[in-house]
């Protein structure tokens, strides 16, 4: 990375740094240990009766996925809108990054039938690991250029897996050897103690970005809270009238909303379907993600190198054909040594394809109106996470196989390709130097 700058290194590191601390969650919480835990425990093999409709715990993990995306769809656009206009993101991204910390710390306290309070807490911390990426993502224009874009964000990637693997291997530990931390083996303490873990680690290793990342600054008129909503609301208005102009940005939105379903859903199903189907302990379902993790902090490095060098578009194509082809082989695998190997294969390409989507979509964003576009990135990341993990709930729900469900998830990625094709990555850039206000 070719920056001589030496304040601008740290920058750049103590903007990736928040990967870092927030990947936790996404690991921890979102795909190994509470999700499973919530399956298993909390709700319990026999399900729970909601509606009229006995849910298995799998299942009811989908919903209450899809349900926490739906509140940062309807809080985001509006509130990018006004960090923009008030150049407050750093302040936004700090009462996410609390907000998610402290109720992610209070998942310790959920136990067996306690499904209710784990909704509550669980929604609410995913609130703010979602919100907060919103404002995370919104300064990726402007520490970056067109020329080191892709390595920076593949930077923030693979040591947001680097830090999503070293607290998931902490949370191992706990779990497999509670008598090394001094834990007692009962009421599934390691395991609530890992979660208290994941509100700790959050915290501190968030620091570096709120003392050593700039916000570009721009005076604007002090206003109370409603003028500013307001304003947003305006602003938003206007910004959909306008966002036609950004033809290749709109193109890139709507083929990342398709895709990002079968990536995302991968993501937060994949410990549940290799519990359900093919008997892996918990621990095994652990390990495997920690090797998932290394394999994706340097697949992030990689594909981030790889897009600077050749084309952004390209290596972003190539990740989702080797998505394509990683589900259909799931829906036959039948042994716990082809989980391991798909799962080195999936490391590769997760980080690549995050990286590469982000980076591509920077690309096109006014860095005058970054948090307010990235809101947009943002939703269109969300409404995968409402959509693709109720399609497989339902066709779990419906077929009683997560088989099924798994290679529903092909469609996706066929589409979002499609999609692809019609996204111009030069002119796409070009259209970004026009600011919207």
């Amino acid at each position: 990375m070719k920056i001589s700058n030496v304040s601008k290194k740290k920058e750049i590191f103590s903007w990736a740094m928040y990967d870092f601390a927030n990947s936790a969650f996404a690991t921890t919480i979102l795909a190994v240990i509470f999700n499973v835990y919530f399956a298993t425990v909390i709700v319990g093999t026999e399900g729970v009766r909601i509606l009229g409709f006995n849910l298995p715990g799998d299942v009811l993990w989908g919903y209450v996925v899809s349900f926490s995306m739906i509140l940062v769809c309807l809080s985001s656009p509006i509130l990018g809108v006004i960090a923009d206009f008030s150049r407050t993101r750093k302040k936004f991204l700090f009462f996410y990054c609390c907000l998610g910390a402290i109720f992610t710390g209070l998942l310790f306290f959920t136990q067996e039938g306690d499904y209710l309070s784990a909704i509550i807490f669980f929604v609410i911390a995913n609130l703010g690991f979602s919100g907060g990426n919103v404002f995370y993502n919104a300064f990726l224009p402007e520490i970056s250029n067109e020329k080191n874009v892709g390595r920076i964000s593949g930077l923030g990637w693979a040591l947001g897996y680097l830090g999503g693997g070293l607290c998931l291997l902490l949370n191992l530990a706990m779990i497999q050897s509670p008598q090394l931390f001094g834990i007692p083996d009962k009421n599934f303490l390691p395991v609530r103690i890992s979660l208290l873990s994941v509100g700790f680690w959050w915290i501190l290793f968030a620091l570096p970005i709120f003392f050593w990342t700039k916000e570009e600054s721009k005076k604007q008129t002090s206003k109370c809270l409603l003028s500013y909503v307001s304003i947003g609301f305006n602003r938003l208005k206007s910004t959909f009238g306008k966002i036609k102009n950004y033809k290749h940005l709109t193109r890139f939105l709507i083929s990342y909303l398709i895709y990002n379903d079968g990536i995302q859903t991968v993501i937060v199903m994949a410990a549940v379907f290799a519990g359900k189907e093919l008997g892996m302990s918990h621990g095994e379902i652990i390990k495997c993600f920690l090797l998932i993790q290394g394999v994706a902090f340097l697949g992030a490095l990689l594909f981030g190198y790889l897009a600077d060098k050749i084309n952004i578009k390209t290596s972003l194509v190539i990740t989702l054909f080797i998505w394509c082809a990683v589900v259909v082989w799931a829906f036959f695998i039948r042994s716990k040594m082809e989980f391991w190997i798909l799962g080195c294969i999936v490391g590769l390409i997760l980080g690549g394809s995050q990286s590469a989507s982000r980076s591509l979509f920077s690309l096109f964003v006014p860095p005058e109106n970054s948090a307010e576009f990235f809101s947009f990135f943002a939703i269109s990341g969300k409404f995968s996470s409402i959509l693709g993990p109720f399609v497989y709930a339902l066709l779990g729900h419906i077929f009683n196989s997560s088989r099924i469900s798994i290679l529903a998830l092909v469609v996706f990625f066929i589409i979002g390709l499609i999609g692809l094709y019609f996204v111009d990555e030069e002119k796409g850039f070009l259209e970004s130097k026009n600011p919207l206000f």
